[in-house]
């Protein structure tokens, strides 16, 4: 059990570098977590019982309910994706510029609860197009800003861990919501519509805790230091270490078949009834949740680098047995598990290793440019992949999936780490 640092003072930024204990700490000792994280992550795991809850019936709602072909679904996921990359970048400059994360995560927590009730109102493509951009906004304008709040409560050698807890208590939320949606779709009559009305709800409770419960203390630049401007925030790519790690997450992004692909190809590979398609990301969550926590102490000691890599062959394996596995009873229980396992090895991770190449006061921003990056890149898989499912048929698309993403790990092992094991 974690005991909370009752003054909540963000620990000073350096670059990641092995630290000496804390005064009043004995050495070996752990260092207390900070509240902000554990507020952070109690808002995390609230607002993602409400998105996961959507995210859950979304593609079947979206391909067997309005009939969207794999193209057509593969450039709405883009977009899903895409709209929030384009506004990371703003959420955490302004975040840096302004010195409130704080209010910058609550606006885009807001924009996000606005956007589930909406989906009751949007029945057509263009209208859920929308409905989902505003959705993503929310999204793009917290992410960067939240991670940044983590990274500046936590100290530089417990960022994986600080990240680790987060993201378990994230996912617990995710392993929540599809089984609130699949309990009532299976309950209620027009099952989707009731789906959007609870989520809607429990999105706002949410914005709810954010508000009441996370510190929000400004932040200003260090004595000395420039004001934070757009053109500094965008120079952070001329630092070596954030380009490398800029570059890695953008090469192996571009390689990755989004969530939503997954399931849908499982469904298909293992002969799973539409009934328990809600239940796939639980899976996924259970394995995230599980694993996130051990996996973000692991990156802390042997190296952030090795973990991330790691987490991405994993994905690899995946594929692999989407390919190979035919109908066997434990594919899709072996499948969820390893896709759970990329996520936990690399969402937080990434966020950790990242952290320590950037300075204090441009941390929202340099956090905001390499989610960016993966983001986007993202955004281009899946749309090539619905194109190649559409042209060519799913297993020629995924087995092109997984010979790119074993490419761009080879690429990746070329890179020369900045990382070296913590302490």
């Amino acid at each position: 059990m974690y005991v909370a640092d009752s003054r909540g003072t963000p620990a000073p930024a350096v670059p990641a570098e092995p630290q000496a204990a804390a005064p009043g700490n004995a050495p070996g000792r752990r260092a207390a977590l900070a509240p902000t994280v554990l507020a952070l992550g109690t808002v995390s795991l609230i607002t993602d019982v409400s998105s996961e809850m959507v995210t859950a019936v979304l593609p079947l709602y979206l391909v067997a309910g309005l009939g969207l072909t794999p193209l057509g679904f593969g450039l709405l996921d883009g977009l899903y994706n895409g709209v929030s990359a384009l506004v990371r970048l703003a959420g955490g400059h302004l975040g840096d510029r302004l010195g409130r994360h704080k209010a910058l995560a609550g606006i885009g927590y807001g924009l996000s609860a606005l956007g589930k009730p909406l989906l009751l109102l949007a029945h057509t493509l263009p209208a859920i197009a929308a409905v989902l951009a505003l959705d993503r906004t929310g999204k793009g304008l917290r992410t960067a800003p939240r991670d940044a709040l983590i990274s500046l409560a936590a100290a530089p050698a417990e960022r994986g861990r600080a990240f680790g807890v987060h993201r378990a208590m994230d996912t617990a939320g995710a392993l929540i919501g599809p089984i609130i949606a699949f309990l009532i779709l299976r309950g209620a009559a027009g099952g989707y519509d009731a789906v959007f009305t609870v989520s809607a709800c429990v999105a706002a409770l949410g914005v709810l805790v954010l508000v009441l419960f996370v510190p929000g203390r400004r932040t200003a630049p260090a004595a000395g230091a420039a004001p934070v401007s757009l053109r500094g925030s965008l120079g952070l790519l001329r630092r070596r270490d954030l380009r490398r790690i800029s570059l890695g997450a953008l090469l192996l992004g571009l390689c990755t078949v989004s969530d939503a692909f997954v399931f849908l190809l499982l469904q298909r590979a293992a002969g799973i009834a539409d009934r328990w398609f809600a239940l796939l990301p639980l899976g996924t969550a259970a394995a995230f949740f599980l694993l996130a926590l051990p996996l973000g102490r692991l990156a802390d000691r042997a190296g952030r680098r090795t973990v991330f890599l790691g987490g991405h062959l994993a994905l690899l394996a995946a594929y692999a047995l989407l390919l190979t596995g035919g109908q066997h009873p434990a594919l899709p229980y072996a499948v969820l598990l390893l896709h759970g396992g990329f996520y936990a090895a690399t969402d937080g991770v990434l966020m950790a290793e990242a952290a320590g190449a950037v300075p204090e006061e441009h941390r929202g921003s340099g956090l905001a440019l390499v989610q960016t990056g993966q983001a986007l890149a993202r955004f281009a898989a899946s749309l090539g992949f619905g194109a190649a499912w559409t042209l060519w048929g799913a297993r020629p698309a995924l087995a092109g999936a997984a010979v790119l993403l074993a490419a761009a790990l080879a690429v990746c092992l070329r890179l020369r780490p900045a990382d070296a094991p913590q302490a």
